[in-house]
């Protein structure tokens, strides 16, 4: 188990053997969940919209993401 404080600001720094089990690195986005129970579930966002290529099954040509083409709300 690892320890950090809280300023007051709200701010902690995540102990360094935890960042380096999990990979992180400066940038790296960190989502949080809060359960009913009290528990607190960190997960790292790391991946990038390129990660994500080739997930939908789309066989065609690849198409640049300046390219596309994002609806409006409305």
């Amino acid at each position: 188990m690892y320890n950090a404080t809280l300023t007051s600001k709200g701010q902690t720094t995540i102990p360094k053997e935890v960042r380096e089990g999990l990979g992180l690195q400066p940038h790296d986005q960190l989502n949080f969940t809060l359960m009913d129970d009290g528990t607190v579930i960190m997960r790292a966002k790391r991946r990038s919209l390129k990660d994500l290529a080739g997930l939908a099954g789309y066989k065609g040509k690849p198409i640049p993401v300046e390219q596309l083409k994002v609806p409006r709300g409305g």
